[in-house]
């Protein structure tokens, strides 16, 4: 029984990680290079669509900007490209070396939708994590109808899975409040 409980940690942890991987593409005020993770650049060159990260260097040199240093220069146009039709509100400019990405600072509307953003995000978590409740108690249930746990063993695992997801619940909500704070924080 306790190894189906490991991996339970282990099912919620990785609700958790996808989570914070989430969040990490909620622009802030400020520049991080976490915001371009998401685009995809269609490379007329190689013929593929590929990760930004895969094709260039993203560094943050201070709170307003980000410049993508591609190691391939002839990738440069197919980058500024994806990077502003990405849905994320920048405008890149190429100095045919390197792109710069200015992050324009937010409106007190634009920071009201990203909090939204940001709450559906950490509700669709929470659905995650309940979909990973409700896999174990079926599982659970299963292997009592099939008289491998015994019933009181069942409810103790039970009330054991819903105690896990209740915590990992709360580590969701702790997240998205720390993010909703720094999306608001001007």
């Amino acid at each position: 029984m306790q190894e189906y409980l490991e991996t339970l940690d282990e099912d919620m942890d990785s609700c958790i990680d996808a989570f914070k991987k989430d969040l990490n593409t909620v622009r802030t005020g400020r520049a991080s290079p976490q915001i371009l993770d998401g685009v995809q650049v269609a490379v007329a060159a190689y013929g593929a669509t590929m990760p930004l990260n895969q094709l260039a260097t993203i560094t943050a040199p201070d709170a307003r900007l980000l410049v993508v240093n591609a190691w391939d220069k002839s990738t440069l146009p197919d980058i500024e490209r994806a990077i502003s039709s990405a849905g994320l509100g920048l405008n890149p400019s190429s100095d045919g070396a390197v792109i710069r990405v200015p992050i324009p600072a937010l409106t007190v509307e634009r920071r009201r939708e990203m909090v939204k953003q940001v709450k559906r995000l950490a509700e669709d978590a929470k659905v995650r994590v309940r979909r990973v409740r409700r896999d174990y108690n079926e599982l659970l249930r299963e292997l009592e109808s099939e008289k491998e746990i015994s019933e009181d063993e069942m409810h103790r695992s039970l009330d054991q899975v819903q105690k896990t997801t209740n915590d990992y619940v709360n580590r969701v909500d702790k997240l998205s409040e720390k993010k909703q704070a720094d999306v608001m924080e001007v």
